[in-house]
């Protein structure tokens, strides 16, 4: 990093703290290093130290990234990993005041999740049909990922032990390290036993393979541990072989899961529970209705609608 030492040296201790006390995953603290690195070299570059910053010049930073195409998305994580910063600055005593307290705020449009139509989601899972490893496996991820709404690390993370079966519960490891307990339906266990028979896991594993690996619920062909970029391209090949044009990843499938339960009644705070959201306005989101939808709905259903 091309800033001084004044700087690096706060950013380091609140990096470790999100580490340690807060359990931060190791993928959000690399992204807040990201983030507070560029905003202590432009602090840098003007000849201002991190306690004397004034809520302009975090402004002018944020300036910055929009004038350099950066969404506001990036900006408003930018501006939240700052806020972080110097917060923690005044908590532990190491500055007077933060400048975040009276710096713009950063507004993000809503972006609503597109789901898959049931019956596209339907033919993914229906596709993969074959009765060899990777078959049994991506059936299987596949599955799990539309029957619980799971993230892509939560799944990726899963060991053997994690399973219950004769309960039909799945335990999953959440952002910060946060266990939870979901349900998964009959075709989604069913889907499990598969992969988890002779003829499916147990040919991928790989004899004096490392302890994590032997522990693994999902494995790639190497016998190792199937990762995120593993599961990310498992789904898009999928899908790509069933006919979907549209783009289709893990993420996706977790929408997929929320919207298709909310329009089936479910309730949004079960479905809350079940994606791990830690506010329900999130999951609140999956509950809004595009003006087509809601028009084919109306049309269909009301009895003074003109049909």
């Amino acid at each position: 990093m091309d800033a001084d030492r004044g700087l690096t040296t706060p950013i380091s201790s609140f990096l470790t703290w999100l580490s340690v006390e807060k359990g931060r995953s190791p993928r959000t603290v690399v992204s807040y290093r990201h983030d507070l690195e560029a905003y202590a070299n432009d602090l840098s570059r003007r000849g201002v130290t991190l306690n004397a910053a004034i809520p302009e010049d975090v402004d002018r930073h944020l300036a910055n990234l929009r004038s350099t195409g950066r969404s506001q998305a990036t900006v408003a994580r930018a501006r939240s990993s700052i806020r972080g910063l110097h917060r923690f600055l005044v908590d532990e005593g190491l500055a007077l005041s933060d400048p975040t307290h009276s710096a713009s705020a950063v507004r993000v449009p809503t972006r609503l999740p597109k789901a898959l139509p049931e019956d596209v989601v339907m033919a993914l899972l229906d596709g993969v049909d074959g009765a060899d490893p990777l078959s049994l496996r991506d059936r299987a991820v596949l599955e799990l990922l539309y029957a619980t709404g799971a993230r892509v690390s939560e799944i990726t993370t899963l060991n053997l032990d994690d399973l219950a079966f004769d309960d039909g519960l799945l335990r999953v490891t959440g952002k910060g390290d946060k266990e939870r307990l979901v349900p998964v339906g009959r075709l989604a266990q069913a889907a499990l036993s598969s992969w988890c028979s002779k003829q499916g896991r147990q040919q991928l594993v790989r004899p004096g393979g490392s302890r994590d690996d032997q522990l693994a619920l999902f494995l790639n062909q190497r016998g190792t541990r199937l990762s995120r970029q593993g599961v990310h391209l498992l789904v898009a090949n999928r899908a790509r072989r069933a006919g979907i044009t549209t783009t289709v990843s893990p993420h996706v499938l977790r929408h997929c899961c929320a919207t298709h339960m909310l329009a089936h009644g479910a309730d949004v705070r079960v479905v809350q529970e079940l994606l791990g959201h830690a506010s329900v306005a999130t999951t609140q989101l999956y509950t809004k209705v595009d003006s087509d939808l809601l028009r084919t709905a109306y049309q269909s259903a009301h009895p003074r609608a003109g049909r």
